[in-house]
C-alpha cells in the first residue's frame, strides 16, 4: 500500500464523531447555522465529512489495537528478570470509499450511496513485556503472576499533495498495559492470562485540499488536535507443542478520537468556511485472534489471524459495506524474550 494510500486512510478515519440517533437522521452539529449557515450552505459537506470519517474510524482502531498484548504470549513471563520485545505489522483489508463518485451537494444534506474499494493498509507496532512478579506458586504452576506492559506508536509528519500531517507533539507516543495470569505455562498446562493495553496515535494535525468550484481558492479540510486511541481487554491461553505453539485470544477494544475540524467549499460565486466541528467518537467492538508461532529459541516467529465485530455505527448516507461490519485482520511479526 503506497503512501498516499495510507495518508488517505488517516486522514479520512481522522475527523470523526458521534453515532446519529439513526440512519434516517442528520448530525445536530450539520443543522446549527453558526457552522452550516442560515441557508444550510455547508450542511452536506458537514453531514458527508462526519459519515465519510466515521466511517474509516473503527478500521483505523483496528489497526492500531491487533490482536495479542504481546505476540504468541499466553500466559506471564515468570517475574523479575524475564522480558519479551516484538515488533509486528498489523494489516487488514481497508474498505475506502469512493469520495469523488459521490460529491458533494453546496446546500442541504443529500443521501449519497458510497463504492467502496479494497485495499491493504497496514501500521507497525513496537511492544514491550517485563516480568514483576512471578505468581503464587502451586503444583505444576503459579498463578497470578504480574507483567508490565508498554508499547510505542510512530507516526512520520507528510506532505504530499493534496494531503499535509504534521505532529506537534512529536511523532512517538507510548502506551501501558498490565497482565496478570491465571496459569503459568507448565509441561502439562497450559499458559493463561488477563491483560489490559491502552495504545494511542500520537496528536496530529491534518489539511487536504482540492480544487472547487469556479473561485480560485481551492476545498479544503483542516483537522486540529486529533487524538485517537484504543484501549483493549484480552484473555489469551497458549501452549507450547515443541517448534510450534499457538495461543487463543479473545477480547474488546474501544476506540476513541476526539478532534476540531474546519472546512470550507466553493459554488460559483460563493464560499463557505465552516467550523470549528467539535468532533468525538466513541464504539466498543469484539476482538478473536489466533497467533500462530514458530519457536527459534530465544526468537519466535508469529502470524495472527483475527476478527473484530459488533458496535453501532449509523450513518445518514449509504455505504456498500456498513461502518460496523464485521473486519479480518492479521499480523507478522518477531519476538525475543528470556
Amino acid at each position: 500500500m503506497n503512501a498516499r494510500v495510507v495518508v488517505a486512510s488517516l486522514v479520512l478515519a481522522c475527523s470523526v464523531a458521534p453515532p446519529v440517533a439513526a440512519q434516517s437522521a442528520i448530525d445536530s452539529r450539520c443543522m446549527d447555522p453558526a457552522l452550516v449557515g442560515e441557508s444550510n450552505e455547508g450542511q452536506d459537506a458537514c453531514q458527508k465529512a462526519i459519515d465519510l470519517l466515521n466511517y474509516m474510524t473503527p478500521q483505523l482502531g483496528t489497526l492500531i489495537a491487533g490482536g495479542n498484548a504481546t505476540i504468541g504470549q499466553g500466559g506471564t513471563l515468570g517475574g523479575l528478570g524475564h522480558f519479551a520485545l516484538s515488533v509486528r505489522a498489523n494489516a487488514m483489508r481497508a474498505s475506502l470509499p469512493d469520495i469523488d463518485g459521490a460529491g458533494v451537494n453546496y446546500g442541504a444534506a443529500q443521501r449519497s450511496n458510497y463504492v467502496t474499494e479494497a485495499q491493504w493498509a497496514a501500521l507497525p507496532v513496537v511492544d514491550a513485556a517485563f516480568g514483576l512478579f512471578k505468581g503464587i506458586p502451586l503444583p505444576l504452576t503459579n498463578v497470578l503472576g504480574i507483567d508490565v506492559l508498554v508499547n510505542v506508536s510512530y507516526l512520520p509528519e507528510l506532505e504530499h499533495h493534496p494531503l499535509s500531517l504534521t505532529t506537534p507533539d512529536g511523532s512517538f507516543k507510548f502506551g501501558y498495559g498490565a497482565r496478570i495470569g491465571v496459569l503459568q505455562e507448565s509441561l502439562v498446562l497450559p499458559g493463561i492470562s488477563v491483560s489490559y493495553m491502552k495504545r494511542d496515535l500520537p496528536r496530529t494535525t491534518l489539511i487536504a485540499s482540492w480544487e472547487g468550484g469556479a473561485l480560485a481558492s481551492a476545498d479544503t479540510a483542516r483537522l486540529e488536535n486529533f487524538d485517537i486511541g484504543t484501549t483493549s481487554w484480552r484473555v489469551v491461553a497458549s501452549k507450547s507443542l515443541l517448534a510450534f505453539s499457538l495461543a487463543l485470544g479473545v477480547g474488546q477494544d474501544r476506540y476513541e478520537a476526539e478532534a476540531g475540524a474546519f472546512y470550507s467549499v466553493n459554488e460559483p460565486l460563493a464560499r463557505f468556511e465552516g467550523g470549528p466541528v467539535r468532533y468525538a467518537f466513541d464504539v466498543t467492538r469484539t476482538n478473536v485472534f489466533l497467533d500462530l508461532i514458530t519457536n527459534l529459541g530465544l526468537m519466535k516467529l508469529v502470524a495472527t489471524v483475527g476478527g473484530v465485530s459488533g458496535g453501532d455505527i449509523p450513518t445518514y448516507n449509504n455505504f456498500d459495506k456498513e461502518a460496523d461490519a464485521s473486519r479480518i485482520y492479521g499480523s507478522l511479526g518477531v519476538r525475543i524474550g528470556l
